[in-house]
């Protein structure tokens, strides 16, 4: 029976590879010393998405690098989050998210921009799926709160649907709004020349 078990999660991890993306951000090697010498162990830090709108981090500890990888992959995919994204290559707008001391401001982008975006962000973008993307980390260089900053962020944004329900009003009653008052001088010129 056991086997048998083996057998079908076996079958469900391959089922999983090809959904997901996972890049690796960080590898930190920190040792023990004891009696008979230097004990060495591995942190990992990894970013998985699956490039059309979801993405999730983890860190995972261990003696060998790849089974801290295989740690922080796993915990990665149990803590994903979902982000809306515009015409499916940006933001919907500026977001700044805050870490400790990370913080970091990302702003939406015309196409043909690409990823503006240094190291452990970057990889954030490149897992959810952005293509068009202005992004700078102020504050802390440290990758695990570069991503928690980049998380804290990207959990902020809204697209005009999420506001539109929230506000008990139509998708295009609140891009209406938006667009209104870049008129409204316009017809006040045409009407002070007539």
């Amino acid at each position: 029976m056991a086997e048998r078990e083996n057998r079908g999660r076996g079958r469900r991890d391959r089922e999983e590879a090809p959904e997901f993306a996972d890049r690796l951000v960080a590898i930190n090697r920190v040792s023990k010393t004891v009696k008979g010498g230097k004990r060495f162990g591995f942190a990992a830090l990894v970013v998985v998405g699956d490039q059309k709108g979801r993405v999730g981090f983890g860190k995972g500890k261990a003696k060998e690098v790849p089974e801290a990888i295989r740690k922080a992959t796993e915990q990665a995919k149990r803590q994903m989050i979902r982000v809306p994204l515009r015409e499916g290559r940006t933001l919907h707008h500026d977001i700044e998210g805050r870490h400790g001391a990370g913080k970091v401001v990302m702003r939406t982008a015309p196409t043909g921009t690409g990823i503006i975006a240094g190291g452990p962000m970057r990889a954030v973008f490149e897992m959810l799926g952005v293509q068009d993307v202005v992004a700078k980390s102020i504050g802390s260089q440290n990758p695990y709160n570069m991503i928690r900053a980049t998380i804290d962020g990207l959990q902020k944004e809204g697209s005009p649907r999420m506001v539109a329900q929230r506000r008990g009003k139509k998708v295009a009653d609140i891009l209406h709004k938006e667009d209104a008052p870049s008129k409204a001088p316009a017809e006040d010129a045409a009407a002070t020349d007539a």
